[in-house]
């Protein structure tokens, strides 16, 4: 089995949607005076690699804390634009996911679409047809095209969130 991590370090000062609140870490205890570390942070909920819910786009969209888990987990495929899409759960795109029309086309197919980036129009269109969208997708070069693997990206359970980070992985059979 082969894990590939998809996603990008959260730190303090990281590149964030243009008016997005920005990432700050701060030591809150520390060993020396406390003996133990506590590091309070503040970032958004659209934070680096993270999972949008259907509230982030769509009015009474459900929030991410009340989409099942299976929502988050299944089968994928890395595709690129252009191409016949296989049957899957999930498709995983590297770049920019460029339109609406292509978000209409694959609305019927998967569960989730993940990518670096999704145009606003396209990731609407996909959160109204109820397809979870991933943004902040990295390393997407390492996954082999057209070859099936396991995507998990687990939100936090946010009460009433329209997105949470995610750890997202592809894990590969040998």
């Amino acid at each position: 089995m082969t894990i590939i991590d998809l996603s990008a370090p959260i730190y303090s000062g990281m590149p964030v949607y243009p008016g997005d609140p920005e990432i700050e870490f701060t030591a809150y205890r520390t060993i020396e005076t406390d003996g133990w570390a506590v590091t309070m942070m503040s970032l958004g909920t659209h934070t680096g690699t993270h999972v949008d819910a259907y509230s982030h786009m769509v009015d009474g969209g459900e929030a991410i804390d009340r989409l099942p888990l299976s929502r988050f987990v299944g089968p994928a495929f890395r595709v690129e634009i252009g191409r016949e899409l296989p049957r899957a759960v999930g498709l995983v795109f590297g770049g920019l996911f460029p339109t609406r029309a292509v978000a209409e086309t694959i609305a019927a197919a998967p569960v989730f679409v993940a990518a670096f980036e999704i145009e606003p129009d396209a990731e609407r269109a996909l959160l109204e047809a109820r397809i979870v969208t991933y943004t902040g997708v990295v390393n997407v070069e390492a996954l082999p095209l057209g070859v099936e693997f396991t995507f998990i990206g687990l939100p936090l359970p946010i009460r009433d969130g329209d997105g949470s980070p995610v750890r997202a992985v592809a894990i590969l059979s040998d």
